[in-house]
């Protein structure tokens, strides 16, 4: 990679979802395009849903909205993600969240990127493979050394309790970053795994970030069930001022409205403050305008509405790609038990269609789009010389199913024209 010509710069990598967007473009690929499917993307459908509410179409902006607002978001949206935690996950808990337990902010790598600036000197745990916007995150921070753990394909890439006790205690981590359901591998921590999870960062004093983005999107639960199966460590703790979990979600997967870049941090009040005062350098506070629209969609009768209509309507998306997938020859280690990613194992594939980044060039030509499985393999500053997942791909049910139809029937021209 060439160095930068202009003095000062560094050069600055390209996330995977970036990265594999910016190939396609050069490729022909645009937005809106009906000659190309998207099987890269990591968003959601926004559309209509059945038995969803009704998507927002449109917003009124009141005028003193135009100014800035809160660091930490308006107190009002603050005691609703507040209230809701508590309605979904601590029913009959002495300890309740309040809005000093939330701070808002201009989406999830905003909200990651203030936790990290607001992190001491110390040694912080990170899954192998996981999201790839990880990697730069951790790399700039300096403050704080990532300490790779890596997850093990025969134990379904989740870590043992054991596992990560030895990891605590022998390399010293303060604090562990998972996104739980994990992208890229759809793997859950919940139930009585996940609350032993949120005891031993109790007792052994090691901050659990879970980033919850996709929390919603849960396939373990019965298909009809009200409410329907959602999944936070918010239910495990115990006292919500004291235990080392803070938690990130927001608007953008389990409300499928990711243009709006709203979301949200709760934790121990101490931590609310500490990333109060990161961004009120690095970000300046979120969106303003569009706070008093969110209150309504976290009414829980219509976040039941809404994970109901997500779990129905992807578990359909991801059962048709999961055959569709092992029917073209392609491996899946461990069935996506959330999210909408496949971690998809190439290796039985014809070469070079068994190398993640050649299927990737090699989908291009039939117009869809994949993103190759090295993104995942967290290195900040490319400390690890050994690369993984160089086999994997992670491939998107995120589409609508007609688009989703349309980018299997393209990876499988790729296949049988090199078989």
């Amino acid at each position: 990679m060439s160095q930068p010509t202009i003095p000062g710069f560094r050069r600055v990598p390209r996330t995977g979802v970036i990265y594999v967007m910016h190939r396609a473009r050069q490729a022909g690929f645009e937005y809106g395009d009906p000659a190309w499917a998207n099987l890269g993307q990591g968003m959601p459908e926004t559309g209509e849903l059945p038995g969803a509410p009704p998507r927002v179409k449109q917003i009124s902006i009141d005028p003193q909205s135009q100014e800035y607002g809160p660091i930490t978001g308006e107190i009002a949206l603050r005691q609703k993600v507040a209230d809701l935690y508590n309605i979904l996950f601590r029913q009959g808990k002495s300890s309740l969240y309040t809005w000093e337990n939330v701070s808002i902010a201009g989406g999830g790598r905003v909200a990651l990127t203030r936790l990290a600036a607001a992190l001491g000197n110390i040694n912080m745990g990170h899954f192998l493979p996981d999201y790839t916007a990880y990697e730069e995150l951790l790399s700039v921070f300096k403050a704080f050394i990532p300490i790779p753990i890596l997850l093990d394909q025969d134990e379904g890439y989740v870590a043992p309790l054991a596992m990560l006790k030895r990891e605590i205690l022998g390399r010293g981590l303060r604090a562990l970053l998972v996104s739980n359901p994990c992208n890229p591998t759809g793997q859950l921590v919940e139930g009585e795994r996940l609350r032993r999870w949120v005891q031993m960062a109790r007792d052994f004093q090691c901050s659990l970030i879970l980033d919850e983005f996709y929390s919603h999107y849960i396939y373990t639960g019965p298909a009809n069930a009200h409410p329907p199966t959602m999944v936070s460590a918010a239910a495990y703790v115990e006292d919500v001022n004291a235990d080392p979990v803070i938690i990130i979600d927001g608007l953008t997967k389990n409300w499928r409205y990711p243009g709006w870049r709203i979301s949200w941090t709760l934790g121990p009040k101490e931590v609310i403050g500490a990333i109060a005062s990161a961004g009120s350098f690095l970000d300046g506070g979120p969106n303003h305008p569009f706070q008093n629209q969110v209150l309504d969609l976290l009414e829980p009768e219509l976040v039941y509405q809404e994970t109901q209509a997500i779990q129905d309507t992807f578990r359909k998306k991801r059962d048709y790609t999961l055959a569709r997938l092992r029917a073209m020859g392609i491996g899946v280690e461990a069935e996506p038990a959330g999210t909408f990613y496949v971690w998809a194992n190439l290796a039985a594939l014809p070469a070079p269609l068994n190398d993640g980044l050649a299927f990737f060039k090699e989908g291009l030509k039939e117009n869809v789009i994949t993103v190759p499985g090295i993104f995942f393999d967290v290195n900040p500053e490319h400390r690890r010389a050994f690369g993984r997942y160089g086999n994997y791909s992670r491939i998107s049910f995120g589409p609508e199913m007609e688009k989703l139809e349309q980018g299997l029937d393209a990876l499988g021209r790729v296949i049988t024209r090199r078989s």
